[in-house]
């Protein structure tokens, strides 16, 4: 017994001397990570308020992450640096480098970085990425680096002390995506021109009133299932905080991660736009097949709904290459779309306007 009792505690010992290095060697273990970011992104809003704090607190000193804003020359500098590494040639923000691996958006960044923390945690830690100009730019040492958090109150106080916030102006903002921002202000002006042409168009007197309504057609609503098509594609893309399939022209993901794809910070654009559409199908299936004064003002409200929805996107247009400095194509179709249901709606709308004897 005695002996058996002797080889347990010469186990346990020599257990206690193979272990204890390593442990020693993952409590010192720190993970390094650099996140690109805009203060203006409401998806990096995300990731730093709601995603990092827990880690912190969770990790505490073995977890280093450094902020960078894009919108600043430095931060863009790094930023475009940190994509020539991973041989992309563009990306969206947030954007997280953690050793070898980048992660993308407000989805790919909580579902996988918690596990990477793990796994380099376990090899010993892992240093800032080799990005170039990294370390110059924001004086970071060898063993250290200034932290996000942990808790920032918001993106701007997550940046590096070595970085400020620089004032753009709306022609650097522009000059970001020439040739996208040079489209939407085509369609800016379009949709510009759509509306004086309608208020003008409304205001000009019949010399006989029309006594049966003009002759329907379903084009209106194959707009509207098309636009409800796009809207639907944005709300998930707001919602469910993921990239946005982009196509050759413009930044749709800039868009979409700034302040502006949320109404009053609370209801995506998107959704509000599926809302625009279902509304508008309504009016126009009243109107096309009730009779009376309920036909009469479905009619009027179809005008109403793509007129507001017209002076909406008008508003999100101008928004887009003058104060976010990207265009997202999905949301110039969208208001092409909603511009020319609005002038199809004229003639409609005068004819209800007429038998409601309010014109």
């Amino acid at each position: 017994m005695k002996k058996i009792q002797m080889l347990f505690c010469i186990l346990l010992l020599a257990g206690l001397l193979v272990h204890s290095p390593v442990q020693a060697q993952t409590d010192n273990a720190v993970v390094h990570a650099v996140l690109f970011y805009s203060p203006s992104c409401g998806h990096c809003h995300y990731v730093i308020d709601e995603v990092l704090p827990p880690l912190f607190e969770k990790y505490g000193d073995q977890l280093q992450i450094v902020g960078v804003d894009v919108t600043q020359p430095d931060g863009q500098t790094l930023f475009l640096a940190a994509l020539q590494a991973f041989s992309l040639e563009q990306s969206g923000v947030p954007f997280l480098v953690i050793g070898d691996v980048y992660l993308i958006g407000s989805g790919d960044i909580p579902d996988q970085l918690p596990g990477l923390i793990e796994t380099y945690l376990a090899e010993g830690g892992v240093d800032f990425p080799d990005i170039p100009g990294l370390r110059e730019t924001l004086d970071i040492a060898p063993t250290a680096a200034p932290q996000i958090g942990p808790e920032p109150a918001d993106a701007t106080q997550a940046v590096s002390p070595s970085l400020t916030m620089p004032d753009v102006t709306w022609q650097e903002k522009f000059a970001r995506d020439p040739a996208g921002n040079t489209l939407a202000v085509i369609v800016l002006l379009f949709m510009l021109a759509a509306v004086i042409w309608s208020v003008m168009e409304f205001r000009k007197k019949r010399k006989t009133k029309t006594k049966t309504p003009p002759q329907w057609n379903w084009t209106i609503p194959i707009l509207c299932l098309l636009g409800f098509g796009v809207a639907g594609y944005l709300a998930y893309v707001e919602t469910a905080h993921v990239s946005a399939v982009c196509g050759p022209v413009g930044d749709c993901n800039t868009v979409q991660q700034s302040d502006y794809a949320h109404l009053f910070g609370i209801l995506p654009i998107g959704v509000l736009g599926l809302m625009g559409y279902v509304a508008l199908v309504i009016a126009w299936l009243v109107a096309r097949y009730s009779k009376g004064d309920v036909s009469h003002w479905a009619l009027v409200a179809l005008l109403v709904f793509s007129f507001g929805g017209t002076l909406f996107s008008i508003y999100l247009t101008f928004l887009e290459p003058f104060v976010i400095g990207a265009t997202c194509a999905w949301c110039l179709t969208s208001a092409v779309l909603i511009t020319l249901i609005m002038l199809l709606s004229i003639r409609y709308a005068k004819f209800g306007f007429e038998k409601l004897k309010l014109i």
